[in-house]
């Protein structure tokens, strides 16, 4: 029996997958994955995500800007973003939140917070969940940008609808503190787990993965980036979503099928896939 799985953060829109999109998806679909969600980095490329969603059933739209792409936020590409995010297949916000891996300057981080904060307030007047990035400097398991993605997020999630406050979004690719990840799910968020939990040597994120609930976990592939084992070095696509559920149902002492069952039904819970 074909397993039911998402595959909830992958850049389908990429130029990587140029030559064979389309059987990229044929495989994601015989892999048994039912739904894709593909999020915008800036204007166009949310645009790029809505047709893909408009020209596949089982793919879904986020839309927003990337904290690494605010050059292309201004007054009018925001309204652009926002036009999109009322189509129907449009299921979250994001890829939105910080940086400060790429970005070191002092001014810069600030610009990062205030369009993170337009963007969240956004969120909130449409009632969408958020898909965020977090990515501290130099790697860091924990640092200021998980002090102030989590500052912002506690505020904006107090002032949400009562049905938003109970499905606010998603962490994608987590790569922070078990603390930090159990600060994000004491508001209510999701936490999003992507192919570098199979590598060898992270064992640390495994014992994190470990001890999140099973009913908080999202899997994502973060294709064309992140390629799982066995498929390190090579170009990551959404069939590999398979070995990230592999691998949590090895930490969580489940069979494969559970966990995509039970991500599959996080994943329906949160964005709502267009009912």
């Amino acid at each position: 029996m074909t397993m039911k799985l998402t595959d909830t953060h992958c850049h389908l829109d990429y130029h990587k997958f140029n030559a064979d999109r389309a059987e990229v998806i044929l495989r994601a679909t015989e892999s048994g994955l039912s739904r894709i969600l593909v999020p915008g980095l800036h204007h166009r490329s949310s645009k790029d995500a809505v047709q893909l969603a408009e020209s596949n059933s089982g793919v879904y739209a986020a839309v927003g800007f990337h904290p690494t792409d605010l050059k292309e936020f201004t007054p009018k590409t925001f309204e652009e973003v926002k036009e999109l995010a009322l189509h129907p297949k449009v299921v979250a916000i994001g890829e939105i939140g910080l940086d400060y891996y790429w970005v070191k300057d002092v001014e810069e981080r600030a610009v990062q917070r205030e369009r993170l904060t337009e963007q969240l307030a956004f969120a909130k007047e449409i009632n969408k969940p958020v898909i965020l990035h977090m990515r501290e400097e130099n790697d860091e398991w924990f640092g200021q940008a998980s002090v102030d993605l989590l500052e912002i997020l506690s505020e904006w999630q107090s002032g949400l609808s009562d049905s938003l406050k109970e499905r606010p979004g998603v962490l994608h690719s987590f790569n922070g503190t078990l603390e930090t990840a159990q600060k994000a799910l004491a508001l209510n968020f999701y936490i999003g787990v992507t192919g570098p939990v199979t590598y060898p040597k992270a064992e640390k994120k495994r014992e994190i993965i470990k001890q999140l609930p099973l009913d908080r976990i999202l899997i994502e592939t973060d294709s064309p980036f992140l390629p799982p084992v066995p498929h390190r070095g090579r170009r990551n696509e959404p069939a590999y979503v398979t070995h990230i559920a592999d691998k949590i149902a090895e930490i969580h002492l489940k069979s494969p099928a559970e966990i995509a069952d039970l991500t599959a039904a996080n994943a329906a819970r949160l964005f709502a896939w267009g009912d």
